[in-house]
C-alpha cells in the first residue's frame, strides 16, 4: 500500500511540474494541432477599430476546457461591420472542442501577433448579421464557400469582457 501511495504521488508531482513548466512556456497551437496557453503582451485597452484583422489571416484562440486547462486553436476572422468575428463551420454535426468550451464559458483570450486580448464571445443569433459576416468571410477567404446549410456555421462575435 505504501508504495502505491508513494508510486501515486511521484505521479501527481510529475503532472504538476510539467503543468507549471507548460503554462511559462505556453505551449500554442501549431498549425492544426491544438495547444495549451497563449502568451504575448496583454492588451487591457478597448479596441475601438478591429479593421486591422482583414490583413491577418489567423488569430490563436484560447478557451478554458471543463477539467481546467486552456484549449488553444489557430482559427480565420473576420472584421465585418465594424466589429471582429470568429467562425466555426461544422458539416455533418462534426463539433470543435473549442465551441464547446466558449458554451460553458465565453470569456477568451485571443493573439493577433504578438498582443493578447482577453474578449467575451457572443454568438451571433441574428440571421442578417450571420448572413453578412459569412459573406464577409466567403470574400476575406476566397477557399471558403459560405455553407449550403446555415445550421452547420456558428458565428461569434468578439465583444469587451
Amino acid at each position: 500500500m505504501k508504495t502505491l501511495l508513494k508510486t501515486v504521488g511521484a505521479i501527481l508531482v510529475c503532472l504538476i511540474v510539467l503543468l507549471v513548466v507548460l503554462s511559462i512556456t505556453g505551449f500554442g497551437p501549431r498549425a492544426r494541432t491544438p495547444g495549451l496557453w497563449l502568451k504575448g503582451n496583454l492588451v487591457t485597452t478597448p479596441v475601438a477599430d478591429w479593421s486591422f484583422t482583414d490583413k491577418i489571416p489567423t488569430v490563436q484562440l484560447q478557451t478554458e476546457t471543463w477539467y481546467l486547462l486552456p484549449h488553444s486553436v489557430n482559427i480565420n476572422c473576420v472584421y465585418y461591420d465594424g466589429k471582429l468575428y470568429l467562425t466555426s463551420v461544422y458539416p455533418g454535426g462534426t463539433r470543435r472542442s473549442w465551441n464547446e468550451n466558449v458554451e460553458r464559458d465565453p470569456h477568451v483570450r485571443i493573439k493577433i501577433g504578438d498582443q493578447l486580448y482577453d474578449r467575451k464571445l457572443t454568438e451571433v443569433t441574428d440571421p442578417a448579421e450571420k448572413t453578412g459576416e459569412l459573406q464577409a468571410r466567403a470574400t476575406k477567404y476566397r477557399q471558403l464557400k459560405p455553407p449550403a446549410d446555415m445550421t452547420t456555421a456558428h458565428v461569434y462575435r468578439v465583444d469587451d469582457n
